[in-house]
């Protein structure tokens, strides 16, 4: 659903995975891959693996078997939302949120979504750590606002916060070209105009929204650099460059990365050429105070939810391995050789996810 029309009291729609695809045709973002200009993102073959493993997070969340994991209820809506989208509660939202993105990399390898997890998580502390500064409630009021939009309609979201950063032994504002990091060119009485370079942003030509977010700790002479803010995929000036969603230097055939036959990631370079984002969509303009602990607590949840992912594809390896013993009539029980690797990797994914657990009670 491109537009949000609808009442905000009524209830929150959920997509399936062909409802997603067919979504992404309602935006006309400018992207690149591998140098050519896609006219369709849902349309383009080389993206295709993206967009397969963006729709198992949608697709999971309505299985009946999958959702009292994949979904969560937020309190503040009485919304059920999917596992992604949802702002953790209580220690039990975070063991949900590992065993989720778990089962989604054990089916993907990279479930990519939860991104916007960790991003909306850490831009709800920030907005409770304004509004303590200021003594208001206006940020967490934004703030919640913007969730709803969000959960309202299912959105998928690109989180962009690693700047290009030009030379890096200099400040945001000591750069030759400010452009090497996404900085705020004009306030206005309707918003704000930005202008810059994100560079890796996972799963962007695929996504709904763009949330672009600080790297780093600012100084006062860097305030301008110090910008959090929402806006469409598609928003005038906005340009991605993008690589194609499998595996570096693979050709793709038949519109499958020959790695994964179905499912991959892209990442691509976003550049911001005087992009307008109106107030509503700004939480953080200047505020350079606040940068290092916006970019801190992403950096913890994100951590937090890469031991899922870790531990998901830890598993992938581990069915592949006994896969491959299995078609060569080899039997891990009866050979150290085999039987040892396969135990210590098992160790070790079981390892770093319980670390996982402890971390969330």
């Amino acid at each position: 659903m491109r537009e949000d029309n609808a009442n905000p009291a009524a209830a929150n729609r959920r997509m399936s995975g062909a409802e997603y695809r067919a979504s992404l045709r309602e935006y006309r973002p400018r992207v690149y891959v591998d140098g050519r200009l896609i006219d369709s993102v849902a349309d383009e073959a080389s993206l295709q693996p993206g967009i397969n493993a963006l729709a198992v997070s949608y697709d999971f969340a309505l299985d009946p078997a999958k959702a009292p994991l994949m979904t969560a209820l937020q309190s503040a809506s009485g919304w059920t939302v999917n596992r992604m989208l949802h702002i953790n509660e209580a220690a039990g939202d975070l063991l949900n949120k590992l065993e989720a993105v778990r089962l989604l990399c054990q089916e993907t390898g990279c479930a990519q979504r939860y991104l916007a997890h960790d991003a909306l998580n850490a831009l709800h502390q920030l907005s409770a750590r304004l509004d303590a500064a200021h003594g208001s409630n206006e940020q967490r009021a934004r703030c919640a606002a913007y969730l709803a939009h969000v959960q309202r309609n299912d959105l998928a979201l690109g989180i962009a916060m690693t700047d290009a950063k030009g030379e890096r032994a200099r400040r945001p504002h000591a750069q030759t070209n400010a452009d090497s990091y996404v900085h705020i060119v004009e306030r206005r009485r309707d918003g704000i105009v930005i202008s810059g370079t994100k560079a890796i942003v996972t799963g962007a030509p695929y996504m709904h929204e763009l949330l672009v977010m600080p790297s780093r700790n600012m100084q006062a002479e860097d305030a301008d650099f110090a910008v959090c803010c929402a806006l469409p995929v598609d928003a005038p000036g906005v340009t991605l460059i993008a690589r194609p969603a499998g595996r570096p230097g693979e050709r793709l055939e038949h519109g499958a990365a020959p790695f994964s036959r179905r499912y991959g990631q892209s990442t691509a370079v976003v550049v911001f050429d005087q992009v307008f984002v109106p107030w509503e969509r700004v939480f953080l303009a200047g505020e350079w105070q606040h940068s290092a602990a916006l970019t801190y607590a992403y950096a913890t949840h994100h951590r937090h939810s890469c031991i899922g992912a870790r531990a998901g594809f830890g598993d992938l390896l581990i069915g592949a391995g006994a896969l491959m013993c299995e078609a060569n009539g080899l039997d891990p029980a009866s050979k150290a050789s085999l039987r040892e690797p396969m135990v210590e990797l098992i160790k070790i994914t079981e390892g770093f996810f319980a670390c996982g657990v402890a971390a969330s009670v």
